[in-house]
């Protein structure tokens, strides 16, 4: 190494000067006015194990925080707790669906996409095994930092041949997409939303289905379409009853399914000649908002678009609403940022 290597090498860090709010790093996402429902993945997956042997659980040291301990506390004699060791934990659930079993391996999203990724990918999805991969603190849903913030596993697993993936907008949702998850026979990656879950689309939609590879029109407008995916659906319901006081009329497609795609109905609203936004808890670059890029100029349709989310660089730490306002995430920054572009 020579010396002005060494020299860069050790320098110290430059920062952008930001102010964060460092109090409540981990704390529930900001949904008032929305009842919630405790843990509806541990639950959902309990009530699906009643009536399928097939079904185990795995987790990296962190059942609690994946809600899994739910299921392990009912199951005990098919719970795996695997240690802080998630190349193991993906090989043991590869081993175990070999075996004819169905198992929902859990940990952080970042540990799953970033450290364990080459044994998702050869002992799991390259032979199309029936593995759940099932991921907590996707996204900018902690306040961790670079750590725990999963802000690329979009754009990471997207490319990875034979993996659905699942991006939940709520407790409906959550609940939902384990019988579906189960029933699919195939590899699943889905982001978790856990503990206190808001319950958001049946207020918009009371008989509201999720189905696996469909997108939903949940909300109708005709000024503006935001295709969403997560927490950003939620966003973007709320800021839409914002922006109606202010005579924007907005609608909203929840995209919980990134990958397959459900390219039929974003072309079919895509093309009715409103402004096309596509809002979600990840970053730009390779996440939902490219694979509707990519949908749309493959098929010739060409809207007005413009996308939401997180930048392409790796975020502060500090108090979630703090964040989200910093970022963009927040309702108030994506309603302000849709009418700028009207």
């Amino acid at each position: 190494m020579t010396a002005l290597a060494r020299a860069r090498k050790y320098e110290p860090r430059k920062v952008p000067e930001v102010k964060v709010a460092t109090s409540a790093m981990i704390a529930s996402l900001a949904a008032e006015g929305y009842d919630t429902v405790s843990a509806p993945f541990g639950h959902a997956l309990n009530a699906a194990a009643k009536d399928d042997p097939r079904i185990v659980g795995l987790s990296a040291d962190l059942a609690k925080y994946t809600d899994l301990h739910i299921f392990a506390q009912e199951n005990p004699d098919r719970f795996y707790q695997m240690g802080m060791a998630e190349q193991l934990l993906m090989s043991a659930a590869a081993g175990l669906a070999h075996e004819g079993f169905i198992p929902f391996a859990t940990t952080y999203s970042v540990f799953a996409s970033r450290r364990a990724y080459d044994f998702i990918c050869m002992a799991i999805a390259e032979e199309n095994l029936p593995v759940k991969i099932v991921c907590g603190l996707p996204g900018l849903t902690t306040g961790y930092g670079p750590s725990h913030q999963a802000s690329e596993d979009l754009a990471i697993f997207r490319g990875l041949p034979n993996l659905t993936i699942i991006d939940p907008c709520d407790a409906a949702d959550v609940t939902q997409m384990v019988p579906a998850m189960i029933a699919h026979d195939g590899p699943v990656y889905a982001r978790l939303l856990r503990g206190k879950v808001a319950n958001v689309i049946p207020r918009y939609k009371p008989d509201y289905r999720f189905e696996l590879g469909r997108a939903q029109m949940i909300r109708e407008g005709g000024d503006v379409l935001v295709v969403s995916s997560g927490i950003m659906t939620m966003r973007a319901l709320d800021a839409a009853e914002r922006l109606a006081k202010d005579g924007v009329d907005v609608a909203v497609l929840h995209c919980p399914t990134i990958k397959p795609l459900d390219s039929e109905t974003i072309l079919r609203e895509a093309g009715k000649g409103r402004l096309l936004v596509t809002a979600e808890n990840h970053t730009v670059v390779g996440g939902l908002g490219e694979a509707v890029a990519g949908t749309l100029l493959r098929a010739g349709v060409t809207p007005t678009f413009r996308q939401i989310g997180l930048p392409d660089q790796f975020l502060e730490a500090g108090a979630l609403p703090t964040l989200h306002d910093m970022y963009g995430l927040s309702t108030e920054k994506v309603a302000d940022q849709i009418k700028s572009w009207l």
